[in-house]
């Protein structure tokens, strides 16, 4: 029996509902907030912001993390910039406008509550990190520099040249290192969760394999935050690295966390080509990029042949028999449309034949004019780091051939369930960052996950945080509480039965079958008839796993096959809910492009020049909804639960970007 899910959103006009709701929530004195341990799952940027600034307000804080260090986490990857309403550039940005871009962004599929104050909060977190340290590119005169990003017309992203990401992650790791050398935060590298504890109905603690030693132990709390990133990895091939798992978010989905749009995720259309069948990770090429190159094809498909046998170079290629696509199609935003629109529009002419890499799946990203234009040193100061790994990678100078791209997995919008407080449906589970679905709809924006990130880490849940506890007596569950024992031996069980199978096949020929499969049924353009054979075929690849894997080594001590087998095996669990919801949503919106529903050229919209053809076509009337499954057992149907998105502030569109 599925339920309509309550958001706990405030009422009250958009711009009074944080405040309000910060000011009518529960408190804990500061000598009280010393009782209480929080557990915090992942230490990229929602978890190390978190972990840090619960400490500073004086709560114990547990830090758990797989990597060998905070510094790890793959929140470091990032590269182009984090978005802020701070209108630096006086082009008429604010925090509204931010609001609008991300909604229209995420084609008005996200909670309006949820990222209006994710937007309010924006400027602070700038504020936060340059008190930090963190080096943002500046102006000549000393100001904080900005960039667009896809998706606007304002300059409103910050950035420390093509490391964005890794500035404020040691920014952030800073914060964390002092609470950890003051005593608020005990830190857990090398440790990987592996199941959620619940107590009577209550998230209470955690399992956790040291992935050094090979022990199993427990860690209980009076909550448990999961900033453990996103499921990108579901596809093998994607930009994350390839520890990037959906095991923490599986795990508490399988205790009852509803998994919210899994069938969102965003391709993103800059990045380097594959190049083989064996390579284990795609390799991102920051959207900052799009600011300075211009994207284009041949217009002919002899051309595109020469290209690709490498009978003639670019340069070759004269201005009249080039097709810079993005700017024809979407004259507005031209090569800064978003990312969604960007990578269908990719696929579309490579579709054609017009491809240019060897394999016919690449378009170029060339630089040529903003060199003539501004400089090679101007172009080398702003992207030097990303030049220099692409050519690393390519083999090729891209100040002098145009860089080849094609889209990629990169991020995921859906996740765990919450609710304005970042509390799951499971009482106690708070969820941050990419592993939750709150803010982003069915695409987001660039530079937003960085945003959202450390929103919901330093401001949102060191307010929110305080609405469950109150309610709670700390320390009242312990490790001696049954449940904790039961999980243990559950965990055991399993991680001996990975290791006893000893089959024939090793994981990443289970990880690469199940990946290619999502790709072609469930990657960037799904159908029902695909999706159909991925939900009959996935089930098959899961009992062969489970009867044919072959996990060298032992259970105890350092075993990275092992660690890889469990996540493998989340994912062909995890895989068939995701098809299930890219199914049931008989709609297209932001990456999900169900080919069924698209504008042609007898509809209005296009007919009137406002569209083009081809573009997703939502259906509002029956899909203005999240979708959260509930999790019955493998293999059977879980049950669907809706939340309605209600639009107070702004009125859904379609979504025009020409």
């Amino acid at each position: 029996m599925s339920t309509i899910l309550d958001s706990k959103a405030p009422s009250g006009p958009i711009d009074q509902k944080w405040s309000k709701h910060k000011q009518d929530s529960k408190l804990i004195n500061p000598a009280n907030k010393r009782k209480f341990t929080v557990i915090v799952v992942g230490s990229g940027l929602a978890g190390g912001a978190a972990a840090a600034t619960l400490s500073e307000l004086g709560y114990k804080v547990k830090c758990f993390c797989y990597q060998d260090s905070a510094r790890r986490a793959h929140s470091i990857a990032a590269q182009g910039g984090i978005n802020a309403a701070k209108n630096y550039q006086n082009d008429g940005d604010s925090v509204y406008r931010l609001f609008y871009d991300t909604i229209k962004g995420g084609d008005f599929r996200s909670r309006e509550a949820n990222v209006y104050r994710l937007a309010e909060v924006s400027g602070n977190i700038i504020d936060q990190c340059v008190a930090q340290g963190v080096p943002f590119a500046r102006e000549y005169g000393g100001l904080l520099d900005n960039r667009s990003f896809g998706g606007a017309q304002v300059k409103r992203t910050f950035y420390a040249a093509g490391q964005t990401g890794q500035q404020l992650l040691i920014g952030c790791y800073q914060a964390l290192n002092k609470e950890i050398a003051k005593g608020g935060v005990e830190m857990f590298p090398r440790t990987e969760m592996l199941e959620l504890v619940t107590v009577d109905g209550h998230a209470k603690g955690i399992v956790v394999r040291d992935l050094v030693t090979g022990e199993i132990s427990t860690h209980a709390g009076d909550t448990v935050v999961l900033a453990t990133g996103g499921y990108g990895n579901v596809f093998f091939l994607s930009t994350n690295a390839m520890g990037c798992n959906v095991t923490g978010a599986w795990r508490a989905a399988k205790k009852g966390a509803f998994f919210a749009n899994p069938c969102y995720t965003q391709i993103h259309p800059t990045c380097i080509p594959v190049s083989g069948d064996y390579q284990s990770k795609l390799t991102l090429m920051s959207e900052s990029l799009r600011n300075d190159g211009r994207i284009w094809v041949p217009k002919s498909k002899e051309t595109s042949e020469k290209l690709r046998k490498r009978e003639i170079r670019p340069s070759d290629v004269p201005d009249s028999e080039r097709d810079y696509y993005l700017e024809r199609k979407y004259p507005s935003f031209g090569n800064l449309s978003p990312r969604d629109i960007s990578s269908r529009s990719a696929k579309e002419v490579c579709d054609e034949g017009r491809g240019v890499a060897s394999t016919g799946l690449g378009v170029y990203l060339d630089f040529r004019d903003a060199i003539e234009r501004l400089g090679e040193d101007t172009i080398r100061a702003r992207y030097g780091n990303l030049f220099q790994m692409y050519e690393k990678i390519a083999g090729e100078n891209p100040y002098q051939t145009p860089m080849q791209i094609y889209p990629a997995v990169h991020y995921t919008m859906g996740g765990l369930w919450v609710d304005y407080n970042l509390m799951s449906n499971l009482p106690g589970l708070h969820v941050l960052g990419e592993a939750n679905f709150s803010d982003h709809g069915a695409n987001r924006l660039g530079a937003s996950a960085l945003m959202q990130g450390l929103a919901d880490g330093y401001f949102v849940i060191p307010s929110t945080i305080a609405v469950y506890l109150a309610t709670q007596t700390p320390g009242a569950v312990t490790t001696d509480h049954p449940e904790f024992k039961k999980a243990v031996e559950e965990t055991t069980a399993r991680t001996k039965t990975l290791v006893g199978i000893n089959g024939k096949r090793s994981v990443d020929s289970f990880h690469r079958e199940l990946g290619l499969l999502m790709w072609d049924k469930c990657g960037m353009a799904r159908n029902r008839q695909g999706l159909d054979e991925a939900l009959a075929k996935i089930p098959s690849i899961r009992e062969e796993f489970w009867e044919n894997v072959r996990v060298t080594g032992a259970e105890g001590g350092l075993n990275m096959e092992l660690e890889k087998a469990g996540r493998v095996a989340d994912f062909l669990e995890f895989a068939e809910v995701m098809c299930l919801d890219a199914r049931e949503r008989e709609e297209s919106c932001g990456g999900h492009f169900r080919e069924e529903h698209q504008y042609s050229e007898s509809d209005e919209e296009v007919k009137s020049g406002y569209l083009s053809p081809g573009e997703a076509k939502r259906h509002d009337d029956q899909f203005c909804h999240v979708s959260a499954w509930e999790f019955k057992g493998v293999g059977e149907a879980p049950t669907l639960h809706k939340e309605e998105l209600d639009w107070e502030t702004v009125k859904p569109s379609v979504r025009s970007y020409k």
